[in-house]
């Protein structure tokens, strides 16, 4: 794909970030639609999810830069194909998975892999523009609504949980901040996967949700950790808060367990006591989203288990000032979604 390669034509609506940093650089405006070009495909949206990465694109994305299409997640029906494209036709119903240049489970993203939203234009528009082989069929279970949200966080926990946590029947499995997205889904696949699943929030209405989405023990962040745990230590910690938990959460971590981590909405910076980390023989690995075989394996998991995203809220996409303020001030539990008519 060519940066915000656009041919004159129809024009669209989209949320468009330009000119300043921030939430005040964005603006919802037409702007021109992109054509596909050999292997590619256009999907008309129905739907789009907003995810902590959108935030992070407001400060990533300069000033001096093109105007762009933020967004990562969405949902939609191929209205246009590129030369040489066998795998999708027009009319298919489509979910995108995000992950530009990963194909095959790997250690590590290839060199050249990129995340739609940022540097190419995203999913926040009417239309989007991206490669085939990103364009999968939408599970029918799901709803509009439900699928808009999914990719990009339920593949991040999915890795982060199987590929690299590599989660096993009868685990104790700790997951600190349970407000986020991709939590939520962890939640989900963690218990599916026959886990005994704890949380943290400092929200007592989101450690009730938890509850009663599965979760065997809730409890406050504040809290004293072991006493909320009654001595009890994780076989695997899913660590996506950052600076704030990364030592508390360690604490509950067995002799030789696992702690993943891709996150850190909390602060970046953490002090390690080396010594005790090396005595206690602890695995550390970080993680970031997922391969395009990931990405088939999470949709077959969902589906096999039927498993939905939390839906939070949802918004036209012209309030989306609405839905960052909401992430912003972390008030959702689970996704919050923009339907696009």
């Amino acid at each position: 794909m060519e940066e915000n390669n656009a041919k004159k034509g129809d024009l669209m609506k989209a949320v468009v970030h330009a000119e300043q940093l921030g939430i005040d650089g964005l603006t919802y405006r037409d702007i021109e639609e992109t054509q596909p070009q050999a292997g590619e495909v256009r999907v008309r949206l129905k739907g789009a999810g907003l995810n902590h990465r959108d935030l992070f694109v407001l400060t990533r994305h300069k000033e001096t830069d093109p105007p762009l299409i933020i967004g990562s997640d969405g949902v939609g029906i191929v209205d246009a194909v590129g030369e040489g494209v066998t795998n999708v036709k027009v009319g298919d119903e489509v979910i995108i998975n995000p992950g530009l240049g990963w194909r095959e489970k790997t250690e590590a993203p290839p060199a050249g892999f990129e995340i739609v939203g940022l540097p190419f234009h995203g999913t926040f528009a009417e239309k989007i523009v991206i490669p085939a082989e990103n364009a999968v069929p939408k599970p029918k279970f799901l709803t509009w609504e439900e699928a808009s949200v999914l990719s990009l966080a339920a593949l991040t926990g999915y890795r982060a949980l199987f590929t690299r946590g590599k989660v096993e029947k009868g685990m104790k499995v700790l997951i600190p901040g349970i407000g986020s997205g991709v939590a939520t889904f962890l939640l989900q696949f963690a218990k599916a996967a026959g886990a005994t699943v704890y949380v943290t929030s400092r929200s007592e209405e989101k450690c009730k949700k938890a509850l009663e989405m599965g979760a065997d023990k809730a409890f406050n962040s504040n809290e004293d950790w072991t006493k909320a745990l009654g001595g009890e230590k994780m076989d695997l910690i899913i660590e996506s808060v950052g600076a704030a938990t990364f030592n508390k959460s360690l604490d509950q971590l067995r002799l030789g367990g696992t702690m993943v981590t891709f996150g850190a909405s909390a602060g970046d910076v953490v002090e390690l006591d080396l010594r005790r980390f090396f005595y206690g023989q602890f695995n550390l690995l970080g993680t970031t989203m997922g391969s395009g075989e990931e990405y088939r394996e999470m949709l077959a998991f969902i589906e096999k288990h039927e498993i939905r995203p939390v839906l939070d809220q949802t918004y036209q996409l012209s309030e989306f000032k609405e839905a960052f303020e909401r992430m912003e001030k972390a008030e959702q539990l689970g996704k919050i979604g923009f339907v696009i008519e």
